[in-house]
């Protein structure tokens, strides 16, 4: 069975890549949006990850994002950008080495990724630049300010460096929170956590190996950079993902009947 989803996955993943290469240099912004959400939704339930989203209050979150804003969030797996960009796309930053992945690198940029080189300072200040400007022309850009994973169960201190740029361009910061959590028993599930010595291929085995899991994503209300102290701001975000991610354990024995699923990979997205 779990060569069957593997064979799945090697084939979404070419799926992505004849997607980047041949409709996304004809394609206009909320189309190349779609078929990433679409993609996404597709891994993720090729994996056994069903994605509930909610707002601050627990109630099924239906709105929009907002368009030109930092989204920051915890992270506990590579399954994290894939839940994000199903409820909303966003251009994550990521370190340079990723680019020379044989083709997730190419994928990543094609689908928009910043790279950053993190040894060279002088490449910091390049990227909070692309960041301020593409914000500014509405884009969102989802950034992990941990600057590494963990097993959920806590919310590391938040890195301070790129929350210069929402304060330069006086843009706001989207606060989500991530939680993977047993969809039978709504207990915390730390097998999608990418943690430690583990390999991707050791944390796939893990995540297909799991019962079937639910990734909870809370959209906390969105901060206004009003500050022009980036320490406080990366703070003031830290104690908005936490919050909701310590409320996700208070509620995980809960199952809540009013929240549906994100919607079905087929259903083709009509707004415009």
């Amino acid at each position: 069975m779990i060569w069957l989803r593997k064979t799945a996955l090697v084939l979404h993943l070419l799926r992505g890549l004849l997607t980047c290469a041949l409709l996304f240099p004809w394609l206009g912004v909320r189309s190349r949006a779609w078929h990433i959400r679409r993609w996404s939704r597709r891994l993720l339930r090729i994996c056994g990850v069903e994605v509930e989203v909610v707002d601050a209050t627990g109630a099924p979150h239906t709105g929009a994002a907002r368009q030109g804003a930092m989204v920051v969030s915890n992270h506990i797996s590579w399954l994290d950008i894939y839940v994000i960009h199903s409820w909303q796309p966003v251009r994550f930053v990521a370190k340079s080495e990723i680019r020379s992945w044989p083709l997730i690198g190419w994928l990543c940029d094609k689908t928009g990724t910043i790279f950053i080189e993190r040894a060279r300072k002088r490449d910091a200040h390049r990227v909070l630049h692309d960041i301020t400007d593409v914000m500014l022309q509405g884009d969102l850009v989802g950034v992990f300010p941990e600057g590494t994973t963990t097993d959920g169960t806590s919310v590391l201190p938040f890195h301070a460096n790129l929350m210069q740029a929402p304060i330069s361009g006086g843009l706001p910061v989207q606060p989500v929170a991530l939680s993977y959590l047993d969809k039978a028993t709504r207990q915390l599930s730390i097998d999608p956590a990418y943690i430690g010595d583990l390999t991707l291929l050791q944390s796939l085995n893990a995540v297909l190996k799991a019962a079937p899991i639910t990734a909870r994503l809370v959209i906390a209300p969105p901060l206004e950079a009003v500050t022009s102290n980036r320490r406080e701001l990366a703070e003031e975000a830290r104690q908005a993902v936490a919050k909701h991610v310590h409320g996700a354990r208070q509620h995980a024995g809960t199952v809540p009947s009013n929240i549906p699923p994100v919607e079905p990979v087929g259903t083709r997205q009509t707004t415009t």
